[in-house]
């Protein structure tokens, strides 16, 4: 594998075996289109590119889509399904040590679902042109919310540096 694809445990980490069955099932409401199709060229947050992405919604779920168009931003939770699925301690590139699953935002977790804030450009029919997404091409789209600042921001929340690097 090159690195780019090399999407499994590195020295340091550490991995578990999945359960052999599921809790929960989902419905996938869509595709996200973005420029990258190599790991390495994803940006590790949304912020970090100024890309217009395309969230193209599934025909039965157009509907959903009506007054869209009155948010400013939106929520995307999607399903990062080339992610190791596996990790509970991952090493991040950047970091002198590993670091516990959940004190990360990577996409690799047991249950891949990740979360962007987006810029809604426009609508286009069934597709919502944004900017703001660090995914590949061709990721799942799991759910779209729209983004209140009133009550999904908070400025006081804090993450110590020193246990996420």
């Amino acid at each position: 594998m090159s690195q780019d694809d090399d999407f499994g445990p590195r020295p340091g980490e550490e991995s578990v075996a999945l359960p052999e069955r599921f809790d929960a099932g989902l419905h996938f409401i869509g595709r996200l289109r973005t420029p990258w199709t190599r790991r390495a060229a994803c940006p590790k947050n949304g912020t970090q590119s100024e890309a217009v992405c395309t969230a193209v919604v599934d025909p039965p779920y157009a509907p959903a889509l009506q007054d869209i168009e009155g948010a400013s931003h939106l929520i995307l939770l999607y399903w990062m399904d080339r992610a190791d699925r596996t990790l509970v301690r991952q090493r991040p590139r950047h970091a002198d040590g590993s670091r516990g699953t959940f004190s990360l935002r990577s996409p690799a977790r047991p249950n891949p679902i990740a979360l962007a804030v987006v810029e809604l450009l426009r609508r286009e029919g069934d597709s919502l042109r944004v900017r703001g997404l660090d995914c590949l091409d061709g990721t799942p789209l799991l759910d779209i919310k729209p983004y209140y600042a009133t009550t999904d921001a908070r400025p006081q929340a804090t993450v110590d540096r020193a246990g996420t690097r």
